[in-house]
């Protein structure tokens, strides 16, 4: 395994093992293929700078009685990397996008980033 791999693993495993109700998922970009079938896959709609990992869980405003008041985010949305590496034009994009339409968006470059990451946004 890629040390990317790894990394994504470990998120994975932090995600069932820590917040075991919630729905995630891996968006599986990185994997080669050849041109057919490239093509066929993104008629099909797979799409280019996919965050790494998303959290389909909104996070909720809550006021001093634990009252639910609103949703600050609507989910959680990870681009993993292992320095010196760097998010593409594509991924950032998709970032921005997704922030803007009420996402929480980070790009993380360890295991430690990540749960800090993950456990701000669920705490």
């Amino acid at each position: 395994m890629t040390k990317e791999e790894i990394l994504q693993q470990s998120v994975a495993d932090y995600l069932r093992l820590q917040y075991s109700k919630i729905l995630f998922c891996h968006i599986a970009n990185e994997r080669k293929t050849s041109p057919a079938r490239g093509a066929k896959l993104k008629r099909l709609g797979v799409k280019s700078g996919m965050p790494d990992v998303m959290v389909f869980q909104p996070k909720f405003i809550k006021n001093g009685n634990n009252i639910i008041e609103g949703i600050s985010n609507i989910g959680l949305a990870i681009e993993l990397k292992i320095e010196p590496n760097k998010p593409s034009e594509n991924q950032l994009k998709v970032l921005a996008h997704l922030k803007s339409v009420g996402w929480k968006c980070a790009v993380c470059y360890s295991f430690d980033e990540s749960k800090t990451v993950i456990d701000d946004y669920f705490n």
